[in-house]
């Protein structure tokens, strides 16, 4: 529930540091809670697009995208929400520091 500016500086200061460490192939995973929400848009729109086209109505992956949406129409609240993808986010940056000792 991050606005643009947020989100924005967050991952051009994550660019930046990996690029100043050579790392850039830990981005993925280091960023994996953005990369599954944005690529949550991107099924979501390409799904409902193929259907619209093959059945005539548009069907949906998730009731709604990103994905942290999904969950709240599913009746999480949410402080859950933001507290599960936290930790998420905690376990991807401890698997990415133990790999930068690599």
């Amino acid at each position: 529930f991050m606005g643009d500016t947020g989100s924005l500086a967050l991952g051009g200061i994550i660019a930046v540091l990996a690029i100043m460490l050579r790392k850039e192939l830990l981005i993925p995973i280091l960023c994996g809670i953005f990369l599954v929400e944005n690529l949550s848009v991107v099924m979501q729109v390409s799904w409902f697009k193929y259907t619209k086209r093959k059945y005539g109505t548009g069907r949906r992956i998730f009731l709604m995208s990103p994905l942290h949406h999904h969950y709240q129409m599913k009746g999480y609240a949410e402080p859950k929400i933001v507290q599960r993808f936290f930790i998420v986010g905690i376990m991807l940056a401890i698997f990415t520091i133990v790999t930068l000792k690599i």
